[in-house]
Order: structure tokens, then C-alpha cells, then sequence
């Protein structure tokens, strides 16, 4: 591994401050949307990982990885579960079609060995969850992760998401499109709210999923700090932050010295200088609800069934991208009271996963918000509109999320019933 010239603690302000929001005005969209993978007979069966396999080497390949028709990228978590990411599109419905083009055929790939893919922000099935990845990185990240309990090892084999990534906006705009990414969050996370198993039990939470992000290590789960320079407060959280891996040579494990900070790393305490190399890799193991990588990720909202994470990227679109939308959006979220609140430990953010759309307050903030979105997509003639107002209608308007049907299907059978064909 060749390494490059060693970085100094005001070098590494600039380069973070340079890099992590690429000003222009908004322009395009992404969605990255992520599946369990379960047996379609008896999805309480660990999957093996060489059945996935299997069925993945029937795609056309490269050296990239499968090659999909709408130039998707698959990648495969440490759990198993296997994630989409869409190619940037100019517009969300452009990049939905590409990206249920590419759901389809890894679908039919996956059936053709007898699996299916499940949408759940946690496997809602009681099976061995299994790390499944061998790199040193997820080695590493679960040694790290079990120095606070088990919720680190929770969240990368029991969790999935749907994350919808917008342009960070120009000079002028972007501390306010900053803002409203995160004040959008306890919204995103109560309306979307899908997973309320854990290991084939109710756990109470409408959102498990963010329950367990709340309970992981801070210095990179939750929010920085509010400020009224984005750039600022986010070179501090990345420098601040405990280092998750080392990068080493092959054959040598990546664990990092416990508690040992990235600027720490920079002022002389690791065992070699920090490289550029080393802090671009570090800003990869940072999961705030909300991160910067040029563009804005948005991470809080649990995987959805089906073609599910389809609403949440139009809403998502709507409200960031279309200017009028954006400001009823902020006059709905301002009656919620939580400026200053950091998430995803803050009481609304808590609230809204354990409640979902039975929280008055965030129910009204919610309907607010999807309307406007719809008022937007019907400005641009979108066709996500359709499933946009469909999702409004059978789930905030009636106070009920996507995790109200997991439950449903529980009380009725089994946590087997939540899919189809599951005799075993």
C-alpha cells in the first residue's frame, strides 16, 4: 500500500473544507437503497454467503463489480444484505426508473437460487445474524464496535436504509440546505419508520433502526453541532472523531488505538504520520444522520418494501430542490421546536422512532411536508407523484408508518408473514 505526504492538522481544515460540500446549484439526485436477502421458502434460514454469490455471477460482470442495465452499483454489507446505489440523475424520476430497472434484474437474479430480497430497517426474521464480510475494515469496525455493547454488531448485520443523496447548493444557499437536511430528519425518520422487529420481536420502537444508531459510539453517529458554518463544524467532527481502523499492510489487522482521535493522530500520537490518504479513508467510517461527501447523504430512513424507497426520493427531492417547496417545508418544521437539537439522540429524533405517525406533532409537520412535495411534483409534472400521494394517504393521513404493517402481519402469524411464500 503506497502511502502519500504526511498531513499537518491546517492542511487536513483546508482539504476537508474544500471537498465535503462541492457549492453549484443543485442539480442532481441519487438514491442507494438496501435489502436482507432471505430464502423465499424459509427466510428464517441464514443465507449462506456462496448461494448470493451464485446468483449475483449470472449478472454480466466487470472488474467494478456486476454490471447492472441503468449502471446501478451492487455492494454487499457485512451482514449479507446487498445495497443499490443509482448513478446522480438530473431528475428523481429519472432516477427511479433507472434504479427499479436495476432492482428487477437483480431480483430475478436472486430467485433463480431461490432467495429474495426483503425491504425492513431491520431483519424482521429471529435467524443467526452472521458477519459475512472478511476485510479488515468490517474486522476491525466490529472489534471497535463491541467496546460499547452490541449494537454496533446490530447495525451492521441486522440494519438496512434508504439513503437519498442532493447537491450541497451554492455559496449562498448551502448552510440553509444544511439545516433543513437535518431539521427534515425526525419527519423522515416517524413517516418512513419500517422497522419494529428485532430478532422476530416487537421491540416497542417503530424505528429499531435508529434506536440502535442512538446507542453507537457518538463521535460519529450523531449530528455536529449546529452552527452557521457547515464547513466549520463538520472539519471538527471529522477531526475530533475516535479512529474506527488503521489501514495497514496486507496480512496485519486494522484496529485503531482505543480512543485515539484523527487530530490526535495529527499532532504525533499514532504509531506513523497521517497521510491525505488516511483522512479521506476516515471520513468513510463517520455515520451522522446527515453527511457531507460533496454532496449531502441522507442516512436516517429505514429501508422501505417492494419499490417503497421511491417516496422518500421524491419527497426528499421535492422539498430540497424545489425553492418554494423547501421554504413551506421549513415553516412546517420550525412548529416542531428542535433547532438546536443534535440527532439522533435528541427527544424528537427519539420520538419519531419510537412513535412514528402516531406523534401528533410530527404527524401535522409530516402531512405539511408531503403536501408540499406534492404541490412540487405536480409543478414538474412528475410521476412520482402518484406513489408520493398514495404513501401520504394510506400512512401519515391515517397516523400509521410502514412499521403499523409489519406489526399487523405479526399479530396475524407469525414475523413469516411479513413474506409472501414462507411456509417454513
Amino acid at each position: 500500500m503506497t502511502l502519500r505526504a504526511e498531513l499537518t492538522e491546517a492542511t487536513a481544515e483546508r482539504h476537508l473544507g474544500a471537498i465535503c460540500f462541492k457549492i453549484g446549484p443543485p442539480a442532481l439526485v441519487g438514491v442507494e437503497a438496501e435489502w436482507f436477502v432471505h430464502d423465499a421458502r424459509c427466510p428464517g434460514v441464514p443465507v449462506a454467503p456462496d448461494r448470493v454469490a451464485a446468483a449475483l455471477a449470472a449478472l454480466p460482470d466487470s472488474a467494478d463489480g456486476p454490471v447492472l442495465p441503468a449502471g446501478s452499483r451492487l455492494t454487499r454489507e457485512p451482514g449479507g444484505q446487498v445495497e443499490l446505489s443509482s448513478p446522480p440523475a438530473a431528475d428523481p424520476a429519472d432516477c427511479a426508473a433507472g434504479l427499479s430497472a436495476d432492482q428487477a434484474v437483480l431480483r430475478a437474479a436472486l430467485a433463480a437460487e431461490g432467495l429474495r430480497l426483503t425491504g425492513s430497517g431491520t431483519d424482521p426474521m429471529d435467524r443467526e445474524r452472521r458477519m459475512q464480510a472478511t476485510h479488515p475494515r468490517y474486522r476491525a469496525m466490529g472489534r471497535y464496535f463491541d467496546r460499547g455493547g452490541p449494537w454496533g454488531r446490530i447495525m451492521m448485520t441486522g440494519t438496512a436504509s434508504v439513503q437519498v443523496c442532493v447537491d450541497a447548493g451554492t455559496e449562498a444557499e448551502h448552510a440553509a440546505r444544511w439545516r433543513l437536511a437535518h431539521d427534515l430528519g425526525p419527519v423522515l425518520v416517524g413517516a418512513f419508520a419500517n422497522s419494529p422487529l428485532l430478532e422476530g420481536r416487537p421491540t416497542g420502537w417503530k424505528s429499531t433502526r435508529q434506536l440502535v444508531w442512538s446507542r453507537m459510539d457518538p463521535s460519529r453517529t450523531l449530528a455536529p453541532p449546529p452552527s452557521a458554518d457547515p464547513r466549520t463544524a463538520w472539519t471538527r467532527y471529522v477531526l475530533d472523531a475516535a479512529l474506527l481502523c488503521v489501514r495497514r499492510p496486507d496480512g496485519l489487522p486494522w484496529d485503531a488505538p482505543a480512543g485515539l482521535t484523527f487530530r490526535e493522530w495529527l499532532r504525533g500520537a499514532g504509531e506513523r504520520p497521517a497521510a491525505l490518504a488516511d483522512l479521506d479513508y476516515h471520513r468513510t467510517t463517520l455515520f451522522p444522520p446527515v453527511r457531507p461527501r460533496g454532496h449531502l447523504e441522507l442516512r436516517m430512513i429505514d429501508a422501505q418494501p417492494g419499490e417503497g424507497w421511491r417516496v422518500p426520493l421524491a419527497l426528499v427531492g421535492a422539498l430540497m430542490d424545489d425553492p418554494r417547496a423547501a421554504d413551506e417545508a421549513r415553516a412546517a418544521l420550525e412548529r416542531l421546536g428542535h433547532a438546536g437539537s443534535r440527532a439522533p439522540r435528541s427527544g424528537l429524533w427519539r420520538r419519531a422512532a419510537a412513535l412514528g405517525m402516531a406523534d401528533p406533532d410530527l404527524r401535522r409537520a409530516a402531512l405539511l411536508c408531503f403536501a408540499a412535495a406534492e404541490r412540487a411534483l405536480s409543478r414538474q409534472g412528475s410521476e412520482l407523484r402518484t406513489a408520493l400521494v398514495g404513501f401520504a394517504e394510506r400512512y401519515p393521513a391515517r397516523g400509521r408508518c410502514p412499521a403499523d404493517d409489519q406489526l399487523a402481519a405479526l399479530r396475524g402469524g407469525t414475523a413469516a408473514a411479513l413474506l409472501e411464500d414462507a411456509p417454513c
